[in-house]
């Protein structure tokens, strides 16, 4: 009789059930975590929210998508290998003021890594208000460390990859004393948690 037989099957065993254990913990923590699509110019992109980490940062956004804040604001600032901006200027490049501010939370341990969802500031690290961008690679140097605060993380995007990729090499130009300003104008039509 071979002895190695009964080891595979147990072996064999012990990866379907850890198997099985990844996938079902994988779409239990994913169907627990918001989501919400941006309809922009461009197609949709899906974002899955992160509360567990960033609370407050996902708390604001919601409200804003709930209120439609963004719906007719562009992506304003776009950086081909680096990020996508929006969530504050219309299509003339007019601001779309908010009292709103958010306490920093980089130090949730999310980095600022390829198609993930963060908020954008001003050198006050509890400055974010309405201003979203999308790494469209890793940026280790937005992440807080050592004390400093960074780039708060708080989503990534499940979907709508390609319409990422689209408006990131989107030419720019500068407009109004803005950079990196797309050319055609690429609006947020709609927004809707799922």
């Amino acid at each position: 009789m071979n002895l190695l037989t009964p080891l595979r099957t147990v072996i064999r065993h012990i990866i379907m059930l850890v198997s099985f254990v990844i996938v079902f913990h994988g779409t239990a923590y994913a169907q627990e975590n918001p989501r919400v699509s941006l309809i922009t110019s461009k197609g949709a992109i899906e974002i899955e929210l992160l509360p567990k980490f960033a609370p407050k940062h996902v708390a604001n956004f919601l409200t804003l998508v709930e209120e439609e804040f963004y719906v007719g604001l562009v992506f304003h600032r776009v950086i081909p290998n680096f990020m996508i901006q929006t969530g504050g200027y219309d299509s003339d490049l007019n601001y779309k003021s908010s009292e709103r501010r958010v306490e920093n939370e980089s130090f949730n341990g999310l980095k600022n890594k390829r198609f993930t969802l963060a908020m954008a500031r001003l050198d006050d690290p509890d400055s974010a208000d309405t201003q979203f961008f999308i790494n469209v690679r890793d940026n280790p140097h937005l992440d807080s460390r050592q004390g400093k605060p960074g780039y708060s993380v708080f989503g990534r995007i499940v979907d709508g990859h390609d319409v990422i990729e689209t408006i990131e090499l989107t030419d720019t130009h500068l407009r109004k004393g803005m950079v990196a300003v797309p050319e055609e104008t690429i609006v947020i039509l709609a927004t809707k948690s799922l």
